[in-house]
């Protein structure tokens, strides 16, 4: 697609935000916006974009006004809301109406509930890896050092226990070490899970990250940065395995220079 004239981010906490306002840049859009939620975004944001507007986590109803006074006709989602504001949320009364409605409450119905009600407002969400193709993980060899077989091996029995957690909706990330499962992630998340893993795993432990099989790239795109990296070096981490092609690298040149600094290994694998 040709960039838009004008697109609005709605941004999360990390960096993830910062690295999708530099590449639009890049490629060309003309006015960046920003929807920030309070305690979650990082508020430096505002040095790259032209306009931002700080709303509550759960106040639906002033996200899609903000939407259409922008006169954006495109929105992207790009970083994620921490699980513990999630259980704080302060809904809003279009946000009430549309938690009414759903039977269940997770990632796809939440904000697939979000992206209808930016559709009504004429607002597009566009997958959140566009303008960030070039960052997706490649197969092969990503960082770090080289993995040994024994390394080769849990990732593949890896792979196959976290698509499978995935089907189920339950997390999308596993960490093993010599063909057990260590850890499972669920609602605390995937660093949350790979500290609770690697410090079972004593400096052997192996995670492995994969999408969803029907997963919807607007909200709920694979990511794994730098602070992913660290809490695995705290815990002991020795490899991490990650989807290529539909997982997101953060800053990967310090994404890079962790894996080398704490020999992690990183790599990108096909199921």
């Amino acid at each position: 697609m040709s960039p838009p004239d004008t697109l609005l981010i709605i941004a999360g906490n990390g960096r993830y935000p910062f690295q999708l306002a530099a590449a639009a840049r890049r490629r060309g859009v003309g006015r960046l916006c920003a929807a920030a939620f309070e305690n979650e975004t990082d508020p430096a944001l505002a040095g790259l974009v032209d306009e931002i507007r700080w709303l509550k986590v759960g106040q639906l109803g002033k996200l899609t006004a903000y939407a259409k006074e922008t006169g954006a006709r495109h929105a992207i989602m790009a970083g994620q809301i921490a699980p513990k504001n999630l259980f704080d949320l302060r809904p809003d009364f279009a946000a009430l109406l549309v938690l009414a409605k759903l039977k269940e409450r997770n990632a796809e119905t939440l904000f697939g509930a979000v992206a209808e009600a930016l559709a009504r407002q004429n607002v597009e969400l566009l997958p959140a890896t566009t303008f960030l193709e070039e960052f997706l993980a490649p197969e092969g060899h990503v960082a770090g050092p080289k993995p040994r077989r024994r390394t080769h091996d849990d990732i593949s029995f890896g792979l196959g226990i976290a698509k499978e957690v995935s089907r189920l909706d339950i997390g999308q990330t596993v960490v093993v070490r010599n063909g057990t499962v260590l850890a499972v992630e669920a609602f605390e998340g995937t660093n949350e899970a790979i500290k609770r893993g690697a410090a079972l795993g004593r400096g052997q432990a192996v995670a492995v990250k994969v999408s969803k099989p029907d997963q919807d790239f607007r909200f709920d795109v694979p990511v794994v940065g730098p602070l992913t990296l660290e809490a695995g070096a705290a815990a002991g981490l020795s490899a991490l395995a990650v989807e290529a092609g539909r997982t997101l690298l953060v800053d990967p040149d310090r994404l890079r220079d962790l894996a080398d600094e704490h020999r992690i290994s990183i790599i990108g694998v096909k199921p």
